[in-house]
């Protein structure tokens, strides 16, 4: 899936469990793969191609295959949130984030992690994680909260006279 965003140079910010599973929480495993894109016009376009590469289809309840839907830089323009299955599988796409200016916010404190074979995938800063994740409060992500700002403190501990 990093591959493909990258081959077709989508920018974007990794965003959500599993921006938290790269930071190195140790949370229940996320299925999915939660991205915030540029909003710039290319940057959509080049969005639009990587899907079609990837089979995206619009991920609904009762429907284990998707849903077939245009996908394309108007369609991608005028949703904040898009739920994907693709042949890498699910994509969720979060163009504002809770508690977030969305990608040009997220990418100023974002750092590029390695993730396997790929070389570095954008993923946002872990306390943007966290704010996101309270700003949200939803009950799944409230209970993550307290490991996650301890993980976030071993990660980064206090500067002496703080």
């Amino acid at each position: 899936m990093f591959a493909t965003l990258d081959r077709h140079q989508v920018a974007y910010v990794v965003v959500g469990g599993m921006a938290a599973a790269m930071w190195g929480a140790d949370l229940p495993r996320t299925t999915d793969v939660d991205i915030t894109p540029a909003t710039g016009q290319d940057n959509l376009d080049r969005l639009a191609a990587a899907l079609v590469e990837m089979g995206a289809r619009l991920r609904v309840e009762g429907f284990p295959e998707g849903v077939a839907v245009p996908i394309d830089r108007q369609m991608l323009g005028r949703v904040q949130v898009f739920t994907l299955l693709t042949a890498h599988g699910p994509l969720d796409l979060t163009f504002l984030p809770d508690g977030t200016g969305g990608y040009v916010d997220l990418v100023r404190r974002a750092t590029r992690r390695r993730i396997g074979d790929h070389p570095g995938v954008p993923v946002a800063d872990l306390a943007d994680v966290i704010a996101s994740k309270a700003a949200a409060g939803r009950a799944k992500d409230l209970l993550q909260l307290p490991a996650l700002r301890r993980l976030l403190e071993r990660l980064r501990p206090p500067i002496q006279g703080e």
